[in-house]
C-alpha cells in the first residue's frame, strides 16, 4: 500500500484566469493513474485517468484536436 500524497503543478502555459487544471502526475508509478482537479477548488473532486487515457488526451491537444 502506498502513502504517496499527489504534488499538485499547473502548466507552465496557465496564465492565472481561472479556468486551469492541476495534475499530479507523481502518482503514475505508484498507482497507475493520473489525479485532476480544478484549481479553483483544490479541496474539492479530483478525476483519476489510466496513463494510457491521459497520455492520448494530451497527445490529442498537441496535436491541435482540440481548438482555443
Amino acid at each position: 500500500m502506498t502513502t504517496e500524497s499527489p504534488r499538485w503543478f499547473k502548466s507552465s502555459y496557465s496564465d492565472n484566469g481561472g479556468a486551469c487544471v492541476e495534475v499530479a502526475a507523481n502518482l503514475v508509478v505508484s498507482r497507475g493513474v493520473v489525479p485532476v482537479r480544478d484549481s479553483k477548488n483544490p479541496d474539492g473532486p479530483a478525476l483519476g485517468f489510466e496513463t494510457a487515457a491521459w497520455s492520448s488526451f494530451v497527445s490529442s491537444v498537441k496535436g491541435g484536436e482540440f481548438p482555443a
